[in-house]
């Protein structure tokens, strides 16, 4: 038998819960320790999940010799310094998405993770959902042909959470919020080795002005060097819940659609409704891919690899969505600038 692979949990909001639940079905591994910048959000986390070891400082969890991969479960702002203290002690890293708020911020991460010699994981969910990876292997099968175009939406009513609505901290509105989940499908189904040439993006402020000075709604049509292209819809401003939709030639989706006229209980995330036309999901953190997710990179870790999604995947999406904000603002086609010593 292997040993059991300590992980330390950085933060203690919804993304962390998903992380908790996915590593359930992961034999060899026990989250040792777990941070979080208030005391008492940390503590009331490790009872909740029996963490023995809690922290209010990332470089002390990351300093904890029991610790051997850092999970990333925070705000956007916080991913950069959180892995440079990760690097720093020389541990393993996933980060949740998107990698960074840029670019720029992004191709810094490459380089800690790189410099450091770790293992470094890119904990983008949409391809770890056994709904595209079942569209991926029809691809590779030839069960559909050669792809030609993917359309995706992702869409609800709005975040959960504060930091989200503040466009300057988390880096972008909707479009970087669910945007990168859709970029990476589409890099997922054409084949990464397929080049993305240029983006046209618009993005507005539609209903949230209140809130937000990001945009809540957002096209984005991305072109491929071979004329491809892929098509994505977010949305802020979407009732029901979550609604998540890829089609590559007909639709792989097989998430369920219900109306109710009576509650019945919790549905998923962000469910601004419970009775009406409602998107229920079961067993919620295995349909977005959290469970394959960890248990690929925990894998990766034992057998000493990098996964197939890691920081360089990461840091492709952060430069296209560069390109399609620059893009809102110019309303022309913007080409994407990737470093290829950076992306590799």
């Amino acid at each position: 038998m292997r040993d059991v692979v300590g992980i330390g949990m950085l933060g203690s909001g919804f993304v962390a819960d998903f992380y908790m639940d996915g590593l359930r079905d992961v034999p060899g591994t026990q989250v040792v320790a777990n941070y979080s910048r208030s005391k008492e959000r940390a503590g009331e986390f490790g009872r909740r999940y029996g963490v023995p070891h809690q922290y209010s400082s990332m470089e002390d969890l990351c300093a904890d010799k029991e610790v051997q991969l850092v999970v990333i479960g925070l705000p956007n702002h916080l991913h950069l310094p959180a892995v440079r203290a990760a690097a720093e002690a020389r541990k393993a890293i996933v980060c949740t998405k998107p990698l960074a708020r840029s670019g720029a911020e992004a191709a810094e991460m490459v380089k800690l993770v790189r410099n450091a010699g770790v293992m470094h994981g890119y904990a983008e969910t949409e391809v770890f959902s056994p709904d595209v990876m079942r569209a991926r292997a029809m691809i590779e099968s030839g069960g559909i042909g050669s792809v030609l175009t993917v359309r995706a939406r992702e869409a609800h009513s709005g975040p959960h959470a504060p930091h989200f609505w503040d466009a300057e901290m988390a880096g972008g509105g909707a479009l970087l919020d669910m945007g990168c989940h859709t970029i990476e499908a589409a890099r997922y189904f054409f084949g990464k080795e397929n080049r993305i040439k240029d983006v046209f993006a618009w993005g507005a402020t539609l209903v949230h002005q209140d809130k937000t000075t990001g945009e809540d709604n957002a096209v984005l049509l991305l072109r491929l060097e071979d004329g491809r292209t892929s098509l994505t819809e977010a949305s802020w401003t979407a009732k029901g819940g979550m609604e998540l939709r890829n089609e590559v030639y007909g639709t792989t989706s097989t998430r369920i659609r219900a109306f109710l006229q009576q509650p019945a209980g919790y549905l998923m995330e962000k469910a601004d409704a419970d009775v009406g036309w409602v998107f229920p999901i079961p067993d919620e953190a295995r349909v977005y891919g959290y469970h394959e997710e960890m248990r690929h990179f925990v894998e990766c870790f034992v057998e000493g690899k990098q996964p197939r999604e890691n920081f360089t995947d990461g840091y492709v999406v952060n430069c296209v969505l560069d390109a399609a904000y620059g893009s809102m603002k110019s309303g022309r086609w913007e080409p994407v600038e990737v470093d290829s010593a950076v992306a590799g």
